[in-house]
């Protein structure tokens, strides 16, 4: 049978559309659909944008710890809306480029909402397509727990276009979007409280790291509240809003901000007219060539659920497209060693397996650890204090694990992550110079541990 296409992708996010290049550029016919914005979450309602607000509530820190090089200021003054429509203007060209991009590959786009008709047809505007693979990249949704009064919370997707700076924000949850947007809120200027019904945020993160950003963020002023969680929320006549926990205390906030959890976006997707099935927790179920139950379809990205990062859903992207398309390149993706940021403020970066991870998987560990009051901050009051931790199996003396909290951790662990995947001993690190003065320089430098 001859389709319409070799490839038809649903979603234009960072996945979908590192698929369809490269699939077009190995010489297959490739459509994308798009029903909302080009370059998905991360481009429009995510990680550029989020970093964008990091680096505008990180200005605060830097006029405070001015004086102290000498530099005298006028009291600064900061304006939410100019900062947001800078964003917004940012954001435009991306979406831009990633027109182009698609364009210039020969790709062909369809913007609108397209459904799956069967496992060969695609429905969108009135038309319908035929391929020979159809491809699933629709991302991921942020979703708010249907308590009283939810429909007063906003979610991330709402926070990136909020008219003015709310004074009192309460973030709920302990993810890393939650810490995230607490720290661009509260350092922004408003009065920010994070709530999270566990014992502390950050789970599955390094036990010194997550411990290490609590003292920091309190030390900031940031209310920090465990084993909290919300009832309902009030709408009170002032416009501002009641929240009610689950232990009977109340507080007051001008904005409840939600981070909870994401759920894969399938909504009219017409998997029912397929042989597609989804997980417990509903995301699609693929094998480790993506391939869903129907076997001309496939998926990827943060819809199937795995590691939702911008950085794995485009090397799970050029996967498909080599298998299906260059099968004499393609490799599959190695989900070991995968580094991470949180842009918090300070930020955290980590790469390879915590202390916890790495003593439950029966490694003979050694520790070393640094907690250090960075160059920077010596001629200032400020007495923020980074912390960078290593993992060591001490019988193959191989680093498992790299963690740091402090001024660009993702820029640094960003370096060591090609070490460690290269397989690099604790010995590698001991006879590499470092680069002085610098703060990235102690993770070379650490020779004592400080467990075992």
């Amino acid at each position: 049978m001859a389709y319409d296409f070799d490839l038809y992708v649903i979603g234009a996010g960072s996945g979908g559309v590192r698929a369809a290049r490269f699939a077009a550029g190995f010489g297959a016919k490739v459509a994308v659909a798009e029903s909302r914005y080009l370059g998905g979450t991360c481009v429009n309602v995510g990680c550029v944008p989020k970093k964008l607000l990091v680096y505008g509530a990180h200005f605060a820190e830097d006029f405070e710890q001015a004086s102290g090089f000498g530099w005298s200021l006028d009291e600064a003054q900061f304006d939410w809306a100019t900062l947001i429509a800078n964003k917004d203007r940012e954001i435009n060209r991306l979406n831009g480029i990633y027109r182009n991009l698609l364009v210039n590959s020969g790709v062909t786009l369809h913007e609108g909402h397209a459904k799956i008709v069967d496992p060969h047809q695609v429905e969108i505007n009135g038309e319908r397509f035929t391929a020979r693979n159809i491809l699933i990249a629709t991302g991921g949704w942020p979703q708010i727990p249907e308590i009283p009064g939810h429909e007063h919370a906003i979610s991330s997707n709402q926070a990136f276009f909020l008219k003015e700076l709310p004074k009192r924000v309460l973030v709920v949850g302990g993810g890393y979007i939650a810490v995230e947007f607490a720290g661009i809120f509260h350092g922004l200027g408003a009065e920010t409280t994070l709530l999270y019904r566990g014992e502390l945020f950050l789970r599955g993160f390094d036990v010194s790291v997550r411990k290490h950003l609590q003292e920091e963020l309190t030390k900031r002023g940031m209310d920090l509240q465990f084993n909290a969680d919300i009832e309902r929320i009030d709408k009170q006549a002032d416009g501002s809003l009641k929240v009610t926990l689950k232990d009977g205390r109340q507080l007051e906030a001008d904005c409840v901000f939600y981070a909870t959890g994401r759920r894969p976006m399938l909504d009219n997707l017409g998997l029912e007219n397929t042989g597609v099935k989804l997980d417990k927790k509903g995301f699609v179920e693929v094998d480790e060539l993506y391939q869903t139950a129907e076997p001309s379809i496939l998926a990827l990205g943060d819809v199937i659920g795995r590691v939702q990062l911008t950085p794995v859903a485009l090397a799970e992207g050029m996967a498909v497209a080599r298998r299906l398309f260059k099968p004499e390149q393609y490799r599959p993706v190695d989900y070991k060693m995968i580094p991470t940021a949180v842009f918090s403020l300070p930020n955290i970066g980590t790469v390879g397996l915590t202390e916890e991870e790495a003593r439950e998987a029966g490694h003979d560990v050694q520790i070393f650890e640094s907690r250090f009051r960075p160059m920077k901050l010596t001629l200032t009051e400020c007495q923020e204090r980074t912390l960078m931790k290593l993992v060591v199996d001490a019988k193959t003396d191989k680093v498992l694990g790299c963690h740091m909290v402090g001024p660009e951790a993702g820029e640094i662990v960003q370096g060591l992550a090609i070490a460690l995947k290269a397989g690099a001993t604790k010995r590698d690190f001991d006879e590499t110079i470092g680069v002085h003065p610098t703060a990235a320089e102690e993770f070379v430098t650490m020779r004592t541990p400080v467990a075992g």
